[in-house]
Parts: C-alpha cells; structure tokens; sequence
C-alpha cells in the first residue's frame, strides 16, 4: 500500500474518452469529495500517479487546476495539500445552500408528481438501507441525490444552474457529519416527501430550512471536536 494510503477500491477507474488530464481531475476531485484523500493530506504526484495508472504530468496538471479551484493547496517547497476549510467558508457555503434549497423544496412542493414523488421514496427507502449497514459512503451519495431530485422537482433552471455549483461541496461537508446525523437525517427526508406528497410549499419550504440549518449545526460541531 502506498503511503497516500486509499482505502481498497477508492480510486475511481478513468474513463476513457476526454483528455487525460481531465479524466485525472475528475478522479482526484471524488476522491476528495469523498474524503478519500482528506483535508490537510499531503498529496505525493508520483504516488497518485501510480494509483491512478497514469505519469505524473496529468496528475501535476490536475492538482494545478484543483488548486486554482480551491480545493488543493500549493505549497512552495512542501508540494501540494488537500485544502483544510476554515469555518468561515463552510458557514457561507452551507448557509447559502439552505438558500437555495429551501426555495426548492417550496417550488417542488407546488410541481411534484407522482414519478418525483416515487423517485424521492425509492431513495428515502435506500437512505434507511444504508444507515442499517452503516454505509456511509452510500449515505452522502444517496443524500446527494435527494436534494438533486428536489432541485429538479422545482423546475427552475436557474435556481439548479446556482445549486449545481456548489453541489460538489455540500458533499465534501456533509461526508464527516452522514453518520452522526443518520436516521434523523433520513426521518426528515421522510417528512420532506410528506410534505411535497400533500402539495405543502409552506411546510415544504420550513422543513429543508430546518433540515439545512442541522447539518450546518452538525458539520461546525464536528469540527470543533475534530480541532480539538
């Protein structure tokens, strides 16, 4: 095992079409995302390089790109380093997400149909799944994929454009606090399918503030324990 130390069956397999480069980005993104390869580790080119099946230049270019982007830093001397948030960027971040989703939920609320409806409980119905097994992994994919439904239910694309945009993040968040919230995170996706089955966009929209505001409050008290 290689001291960047992924865990078996991490690393994504590259897919072919597209330039290497980005194929390599998109690869060391997830892994980030999922925290694979966590806040603050040292990122040796050479290592993900053989990970990853490819040379080193690709992997040189990518972590060039996530650094510009935010998500890597570039350390003279020391080389590069998944980027370590601070607080401040996760409460804009998280905070600005709420926003968006608390709009969302109240225009799917007024939009929903029975297909959305029935995707939003097959993925309710996974989420309890996924908690039984303590699949955490699966839990933060699954979570992604709720508030993504959500996000289409209300029909505006626009409002997916903003959303879209920090969808990647709210994961990289969320992934640390999935298993402290659990079930209860679960049992509020279920109300929230409630209210969008009873065409509630009041209710709608007051239970994804609420639920929102917990991960929030979830991720910065992880945090803190984390720090310490």
């Amino acid at each position: 095992m290689l001291s960047t130390g992924l865990p078996q069956g991490a690393v994504p397999k590259l897919e072919r079409p597209g330039p290497l480069r980005d194929r390599v980005y998109e690869a060391l993104l997830e892994l980030i995302t999922v925290r694979a390869l966590r806040p603050g580790q040292h990122l040796v080119e050479s290592e993900l390089a053989g990970h990853l099946g490819v040379s080193r230049q690709p992997v040189r270019e990518a972590l060039q790109r996530l650094n510009t982007e935010g998500w890597v830093d570039l350390r003279p001397a020391q080389g590069a380093y998944v980027h370590v948030p601070t607080p401040e960027e996760a409460d804009q971040l998280l905070t600005v997400r709420a926003l968006l989703e608390t709009e969302a939920a109240r225009l799917a609320a007024l939009n929903a149909g029975t297909a959305g409806i029935h995707t939003l409980q097959d993925i309710v119905r996974q989420g309890w799944v996924a908690v039984a097994e303590d699949d955490v992994h699966r839990a933060v994919a699954l979570n992604a994929a709720f508030h993504r439904k959500i996000m289409e239910m209300a029909g505006n694309r626009v409002l997916a454009g903003l959303a879209a945009q920090v969808e990647r993040r709210v994961r990289w968040y969320y992934a640390p606090v999935a298993g402290q919230r659990g079930g209860t995170a679960w049992q509020e996706h279920q109300d929230l399918v409630q209210a969008l089955t009873d065409h509630d966009d009041q209710g709608a929209a007051r239970l994804m503030r609420e639920h929102t505001e917990l991960t929030r409050q979830s991720y910065h008290e992880h945090s803190e324990t984390d720090g310490a």
